[in-house]
């Protein structure tokens, strides 16, 4: 069973709406983490594929589906440029977001911290990155899809606003 989950982002200012092509790297300092100090994050890379799939599958409550392949992500990337994000810790990447739009909503999969560096506030920065690049496309509504049994992944999302949409529930079928 998954859950439809949504954030409302209509209440962001208008300047937020321009679409910029920035891609540096963003620094994070990670208070009180024991490893690197610093974490970069920039916008995800097909280079990156192997690596991401490293990280969602140390994850819990990440499945990976038809159309997660290499093909199939390149094509998503393609799609959606400057709008998924990397965290990366010097040459390990430790973190991945998938964010995409259809020209009305926004889509956020697969959004994973590595275990070792989850509870710092990367799965935040990713997530606010993510929201930031959506805004910027003119973007105001954004839809999630969280495991049932995902009760970790849920907690996240709902300490950040988010919220079940009443009603609602997936359907899908393979084409």
């Amino acid at each position: 069973m998954l859950h439809i989950v949504k954030s409302d982002n209509s209440q962001k200012s208008a300047t937020a709406l321009a679409l910029s092509s920035q891609k540096a790297p963003h620094r994070a300092r990670v208070s009180g983490y024991n490893m690197s100090s610093k974490i970069d994050t920039r916008e995800f890379s097909i280079t990156d594929y192997d690596a991401a799939v490293q990280v969602w599958q140390r994850v819990e409550g990440v499945e990976i589906t038809e159309g997660d392949d290499r093909k199939g992500i390149a094509a998503f990337l393609a799609r959606n440029p400057g709008l998924s994000r990397v965290a990366i810790d010097g040459p390990a990447i430790v973190g991945v977001a998938l964010c995409g739009d259809d020209g009305r909503r926004g889509h956020i999969y697969h959004l994973a911290v590595d275990p070792a560096y989850q509870g710092r506030g990367l799965g935040k920065r990713l997530l606010d990155e993510c929201l930031d690049g959506l805004r910027r496309a003119g973007v105001q509504r954004v839809i999630i899809l969280v495991a049932g049994d995902n009760r970790r992944g849920a907690e996240f999302w709902k300490r950040y606003g988010w919220e079940e949409i009443p009603g609602a529930f997936p359907m899908g079928i393979d084409v």
